[in-house]
């Protein structure tokens, strides 16, 4: 039997790295609680926004939902009396605003499940996990070798990615990890391409990616087999962390923040790099560069996940990288990602903001250079440097790499060119969605601009000026009318007093068209 006998069509439409913002407009007190109308929006576009209602018992419920992440979130305390009172609630939703904000800005809170279904219910309503248990089992049913042992809940940031933990029935010692996905917004590859390239990431061999066992897909998503690696990732190396604990736990807030050692980062970083290269040189696009997407092989870096833009899944830093027009291109991508892991690598965290503006003392000058090459506004509005230059730069041009393993990877010539062409669909989604954020970014800031109190002052200065403009002109057509009735009536003579009659009434009618306004005071000599 074939694998998911009946798929649901297509690809999932909705990109969920795109960050939600939430305002609270309004709220309306019931007989016995307080409602509270949230303004949801995805994106840019206020044309793409909803109204939610929620409760502070609501908060509170996704507030302990959180707790996982040992983050120390500012929720408004309880209080049972007097907590219909019109101040306390007033008090309350800055404060309820004040907690929406803070989970909405937070990297790795604002792409978990639990944030999303608060926010967008009618985008997350399903359970992911029930939908990857039907499908994995179906799956069973043609490859009746492999049995699941349990599933690794929440071990992932994706929130339409499951995995589990597996054992082979002949081998029960053994373990591997099964993940299932859904096809992504950025999906391009026809379903005969995708699938050919999938069952192809099984041959590959390189000394820096990680065996792929058994791999398959469908007309609605993908399922993977690989080793089970019991030391974990990268990830779980810096940050000291159980492999098999949810994200949030392993992530949110470690206990010890520190970076690795100099040689770690020189050894692991050139590894990675080539890597990098072998697949941009082969035409494989990849953009998927993250610390949890590298296990550990003894002392080797190997990349995790290189099905994810065969299969069309969002990169992990795209809400970082979607702000700068420079980084267009999937080789763009894999150089920004990197300046991330580099950055992880040395001071066991991430960048509090993206761009950098300064960075910490580092073990090594050499590991601020390439920080700043990639990682600076300057840098992300000039150009970073490629993998090639990024191998060249003393940090990791001096790294003696060991393992001899010879690469393999032929790609047909036909595949290439449908990976080309997907490659360049998925720069285009990312190009138009860069010009959007940027209009958006230059109309806020001219509004902004518009109503500041400067502003505010020059306005009122040019309406002054304009105003004084017009009654200079209103007086000059009143007395060029004047002028001309006497000069028709007098016809050609010329008075010895007409110059002194002419300067009389224009002033005359100066005086009279400011009478209307006489906080206005103009000198006659700028009329005569």
């Amino acid at each position: 039997m074939a694998f998911m006998e009946k798929p649901p069509a297509g690809k999932v439409l909705l990109d969920d790295t795109v960050p939600l913002t939430a305002q609270i407009e309004a709220s309306q007190s019931l007989h016995s609680h307080t409602e509270y109308i949230i303004r949801v929006q995805r994106g840019v576009s206020a044309e793409n926004s909803w109204q939610i209602v929620r409760r502070y018992s609501d908060f509170d419920l996704l507030n302990n939902s959180l707790q996982i992440s040992s983050l120390s979130l500012p929720l408004p305390p309880k209080k049972l009396i007097g907590n219909m009172e019109r101040e306390f609630i007033a008090e309350r939703q800055k404060g309820l605003q004040a907690y929406l904000d803070v989970i909405t800005s937070h990297h790795l809170l604002s792409n978990c499940e639990l944030v999303k279904k608060f926010l967008d219910p009618n985008s997350y309503s399903v359970n992911y996990t029930e939908i990857a248990l039907q499908h994995v089992s179906m799956f069973f049913r043609s490859e009746p070798k492999w049995e699941v042992v349990e599933p690794l809940k929440d071990i992932g940031w994706r929130i339409r990615k499951k995995y589990f933990l597996m054992k082979v029935k002949n081998q029960p010692k053994e373990r591997l990890m099964l993940s299932w996905a859904d096809l992504g917004p950025d999906k391009y590859l026809s379903d005969k391409d995708l699938q050919y390239a999938v069952k192809l990431l099984s041959s590959c061999s390189h000394p820096y990616i990680y065996k792929v066992t058994f791999a398959t897909a469908s007309e609605s998503s993908a399922l993977f087999i690989r080793p089970f690696n019991e030391k974990g990732t990268l990830k779980d190396l810096i940050y000291k962390a159980r492999p098999k604990d949810p994200f949030l736990k392993k992530y949110c807030n470690p206990k010890k923040i520190q970076g690795l050692e100099l040689q770690q980062i020189k050894t692991y970083g050139r590894q990675i790099l080539e890597v990098l290269k072998f697949l941009h040189e082969k035409g494989f696009p990849y953009g998927h560069l993250h610390s949890a997407n590298v296990v550990l092989d003894g002392d080797t870096c190997k990349l995790l996940d290189l099905e994810n833009s065969l299969l069309g899944l969002p990169s992990f830093y795209r809400s970082y990288f979607s702000q700068f027009r420079k980084i267009n291109t999937l080789e763009g991508i894999d150089v920004h990602c990197f300046g991330h892991l580099l950055y992880e690598m040395t001071y066991g965290r991430p960048p509090d903001t993206i761009p950098v503006d300064s960075f910490p003392p580092a073990p090594s000058v050499s590991v601020v250079s390439v920080l700043e090459s990639i990682l600076t506004c300057e840098a992300m509005k000039n150009g970073m440097p490629t993998v090639s230059r990024l191998l060249q730069m003393p940090l990791f041009s001096d790294v003696l790499l060991t393992n001899s393993e010879k690469p393999q990877f032929k790609i047909p010539t036909k595949l290439k060119e449908a990976l080309k062409m997907s490659k360049e669909c998925i720069e285009k989604r990312l190009t138009e969605e860069q010009k959007l954020i940027h209009q958006h970014r230059r109309l806020t800031r001219a509004q902004s601009h518009h109503g500041s109190e400067e502003e505010k002052k020059k306005r009122k200065i040019l309406a002054r000026k304009k105003s004084k403009r017009s009654a200079y002109e209103s007086a000059e057509e009143h007395s060029a009318k004047y002028s001309n009735s006497n000069n028709s009536e007098g016809g050609m003579r010329c008075h010895p007093c007409s110059s002194t009659a002419l300067k009389e009434n224009r002033i005359w009618t100066l005086k009279s068209s400011s009478l209307s306004n006489r906080s206005e005071v103009f000198p006659i000599e700028e009329y005569c």
